[in-house]
């Protein structure tokens, strides 16, 4: 029987030029602008799904986009494993830093991929890693070596909230029943240090509006007697910080969890460039929560952050004028144990009351996500390091992730399944920003690992 290494390099020039074609389609879920591009990816991802060897592909109607759904069942007594992907992009701009357009998709050699990266949006996040799994049932179908059932859905909303996932996971979950769901949609720490993916950050967004005076005001009748939303505002945000950039709403730490020594020492085994990481971002020094390292900072503890702030005059020239409102956009992230919906609320009454009396505070929720942990001692945990172990030939390091993926812990609830978190992607791959990429060799061998997993998954759900 062919092994996966030798099926990926007969077939990577074809692997390769199917993704181009896909990244092609400008599948940008934020305008509506693109809701033909949209449709038309769906329609490439159902084809796709056919051709690699599904029995059943269904393009699924939701309020919003379709979500793509297919399955392939050799046995109903046999285990099923559900693929999660999304077929939707991120808005390409600011269109002027693109060093080649986000939709003619290139490949340039850079310093991390010699060997390659293809250039375009979407490219890592997440049509790239999505295809993945599509060439993964290929390889296993072709060559007769699916040893159990797979099920995919791929939506369209992802880059937009996956508004519609929910609607439909509740409608769908006899059709969606399964044994692990399988997602790439992260990265791993550096090509040659294969990681996992054990936890996630939740999330609570938040716009804040300040209420001064009924109008705009001359600054120099009534600067100084009059108190100005921008200076107050500021102010608020400011106080959110205390001096060791410990989060000061109460009862916000109350659910947090605090790692053992010895966690926190296996989290430190990971290789990391102090240096490096403050020469990539052309920083001085990191900053950050007293008493925790960089890696910790940005994965296992909670933040706020002010994602935007806006008021008064901002155009060219000068204008004397005290706004009447301030606005800013706040999100915070979380960590397992806190509910963004009670976070939500304790920030509200929080900024609510230290507002002083000159003002009015008003505080809109836009969405939120639950944060989420995979137990590393879970069957499919363990297939997947086995799988890595195959492919890399070293051990994959469990990563907890400073990001939020709300839908793991939906279909957690939902679907009473734990999610198996396989990235192939580098922090260095620029999703959401100008000159996204995704390293060739990092593609071919997603495509090579993820069939070892449904080997070892059915292997060790058997034992």
């Amino acid at each position: 029987m062919q092994d996966t290494h030798s099926y990926v390099q007969e077939h990577k020039d074809r692997f390769i030029s199917e993704l181009i074609e896909l990244l092609k389609i400008p599948s940008v879920s934020a305008d509506t602008a693109y809701k033909d591009d949209v449709i038309k990816t769906a329609e490439a991802v159902s084809k796709s799904l056919k051709e690699a060897g599904c029995d059943t592909v269904e393009i699924c109607e939701t309020p919003g986009y379709p979500i793509v759904y297919g399955e392939k069942i050799i046995d109903k007594n046999l285990p099923t494993v559900l693929v999660y992907g999304h077929y939707d992009v991120q808005p390409p701009d600011p269109m002027d830093l693109w060093d080649s357009p986000p939709f003619e998709p290139v490949i340039k050699n850079t310093e991390i991929h010699p060997e390659g990266a293809i250039f375009a949006r979407g490219s890592c996040d997440d049509k790239g890693q999505m295809y993945m799994h599509v060439k993964a049932l290929e390889f296993m179908t072709k060559t007769n070596q699916l040893p159990c059932n797979v099920k995919f859905m791929i939506e369209g909303e992802e880059e937009v909230g996956s508004k519609s996932l929910g609607w439909f996971v509740e409608r769908n979950q006899e059709k969606l029943a399964n044994d692990v769901i399988l997602i790439s949609d992260t990265g791993m720490i550096a090509k040659d240090v294969p990681s996992i993916t054990t936890g996630l950050r939740g999330l609570s967004y938040v716009e804040v509006e300040v209420t001064g005076p009924n109008r705009d005001l001359h600054s120099g009748l009534y600067g100084g007697a009059v108190a100005n939303p921008i200076n107050i505002l500021t102010k608020m945000i400011a106080s959110l910080h205390d001096e060791n950039n410990h989060i000061t709403i109460p009862g916000f730490y109350d659910k947090v969890e605090e790692l053992s020594k010895e966690e926190r020492a296996e989290m430190a085994k990971a290789p990391f460039s102090l240096d490096a990481y403050k020469k990539s971002l052309d920083i001085n020094a990191v900053y950050g929560e007293e008493g925790y390292t960089t890696n910790e900072r940005n994965s296992i503890r909670p933040t706020l952050d002010v994602n935007g702030i806006w008021g008064g005059y901002t155009g060219e020239g000068a204008k004397t004028v005290i706004a009447s409102k301030a606005y800013a956009k706040i999100s915070m992230r979380l960590v397992p144990n806190q509910d963004w919906e009670e976070i939500t609320e304790l920030f509200k009454k929080h900024f609510e009351n230290i507002a002083p009396e000159a003002v009015t505070v008003k505080v809109t929720p836009h969405h939120g996500g639950q944060g989420y942990v995979t137990p590393i001692d879970s069957i499919g945990y363990q297939a997947a390091s086995r799988a890595y172990q195959d492919t890399f030939g070293k051990t994959p390091i469990p990563q907890r992730s400073g990001g939020s993926i709300p839908i793991v812990s939906l279909f957690e609830k939902e679907l009473k399944s734990k999610t198996i978190l396989m990235g192939f992607g580098l922090d260095s791959d620029a999703i959401h920003s100008p000159n996204e990429h995704f390293g060739v060799w990092n593609y071919l061998k997603g495509i090579e690992t993820i069939p070892l997993f449904y080997k070892y998954f059915t292997e060790l759900s058997k034992a």
